[in-house]
């Protein structure tokens, strides 16, 4: 395994203190923003924008790198994100940060497009599904420890800022001391939205309401923390408990959909999540509340990659990366308007509202997932393996396939048995 991370020890340094200074960041500007006495629909507002600049940015990372190279780019965009932290220290106005935190959404999206192109060009083809996972063991491993430097002071002071800076700061050295020779970065895959529309729209309806969901919890759980009268070192509890219980819980029910029938899987997981949040409201105490957290944390982190998963099942291998770039333009687009809409219920109805509003979301997602197992028979072609996944760039999915292993799509005979591969390929013939 050490041999295996050798070529990339680096490139998962850098990831780990980038992802430790976003963590931190996303955080603390909801903490700080509500001390400053913003209103919940401006601190929604607020954290749309960072959404907004990373699905923007899906579109013009490739172009950015290819014409400045890995570092350069990386260092471009690694320093405005660390001065775009603090800079909303020095500039403490709603409006400054709604376009700080556009421009650091478009530039970190472009810090993650290098790391993972890097990674895809490093790891061997046989162990990129090795890579990957121990990568998203980083990811979400260095998120939840950024929480814990809430303790370090007030949201109020300056210090929090300055590390979060110094933290992505730091994250260049081990990059530009690379002598890794540097990987071509593809083009832009071709847009297929309207295509997976047509025989996969369960999956795309998964990805708009989970970032729906998602984009709620990341942006506005520390919001409803803080009005429930909790510090901030609770807070900072509260969202890594939560990551947690998806970085524990989501493989091994990955690997459960493995071997069952997927969408009634994802639509267990989605029932059993919006039950979770429904009975957020009701804890008689915060310890409760943490452990109904972590819960949720592990079934509702497992939406996103279940809805991958189960749209590779539908693909053939040609398709998947152009495939995955609209599943991450969807969540990003649902992540987007996720804190507005839940910034102006909790402004109405008071915190609570939160996490009813991520049970009506979920509950939503799972009436559709039962009416499409009722009504609807979807096109499955083959079976593909899950990967637990974060919002990331749509070329980490290309380091969930091992080309060691045969292929599920070697075999035309296999398909051609079924009515099921006829009606998809009559579907993409007449697209």
């Amino acid at each position: 395994m050490l041999a295996m991370l050798q070529p990339v020890r680096s490139i998962l340094w850098s990831v780990a203190l980038l992802l430790l200074g976003n963590g931190l960041i996303n955080t603390l500007l909801t903490l700080r923003g509500t001390d400053e006495g913003f209103s919940s629909t401006v601190v929604g507002v607020i954290m749309s924008a960072y959404f907004v600049g990373f699905t923007c940015g899906t579109w013009v990372s490739s172009r950015l790198i290819r014409r400045a190279g890995h570092i350069r780019a990386f260092a471009f965009c690694a320093a405005l994100c660390a001065s775009g932290a603090l800079l909303h220290i020095i500039f403490v106005d709603p409006w400054v940060w709604i376009v700080l935190r556009f421009f650091y959404g478009l530039a970190f999206v472009t810090l993650m497009t290098v790391i993972e192109s890097w990674l895809n060009g490093q790891a061997a083809s046989h162990e990129r599904g090795r890579v990957f996972a121990t990568y998203m063991l980083v990811n979400l491993g260095a998120i939840a420890a950024a929480q814990q430097i809430l303790r370090l002071d007030t949201p109020g002071g300056f210090l929090l800022f300055a590390v979060t800076a110094i933290l992505i700061s730091w994250a260049l050295l081990p990059i530009t001391m690379t002598r890794r020779q540097q990987p071509t970065v593809p083009e832009n895959a071709k847009s297929s939205l309207k295509a997976l529309l047509g025989f996969a729209p369960l999956c795309v309806a998964a990805s708009v309401l989970s970032g729906l969901a998602m984009g709620a919890f990341w942006g506005m759980a520390p919001l409803y923390a803080r009005q429930l009268g909790w510090s901030a070192a609770d807070v900072g509890m509260l969202m890594s408990v939560t990551i947690l219980g998806g970085a524990l819980l989501q493989l091994p029910i990955g690997r459960f959909s493995d071997k069952h029938d997927r969408s009634q899987v994802m639509t267990w997981v989605v029932i059993v999540a919006a039950a979770l949040a429904a009975l957020m409201p009701f804890a008689p105490n915060q310890t409760a509340l943490m452990g109904l957290f972590f819960l949720w944390g592990g079934f509702s982190f497992a939406i996103y990659p279940l809805a991958v998963a189960q749209l590779i099942d539908q693909l053939h291998p040609e398709e998947v990366v152009a495939a995955s770039a609209d599943m991450l333009v969807t969540q990003g687009a649902g992540s987007a308007l996720a804190p507005i809409l839940a910034g102006i219920l909790m402004g109405a109805l008071g915190p609570q509202a939160l996490p009813l509003y991520i049970a009506a979301v979920l509950a939503l997602l799972g009436a559709y997932a039962l009416y499409r197992r009722r009504h609807v028979s979807d096109l499955l072609q083959g079976h593909a393996h899950f990967e637990p996944m974060t919002q990331t760039s749509p070329l980490s999915l290309e380091m969930m396939f091992d080309d060691s292993q045969p292929d599920l799509f070697d075999d035309p005979s296999f398909y051609e048995e079924h009515e099921r591969y006829r009606l998809v390929e009559a579907y993409r013939q007449r697209e």
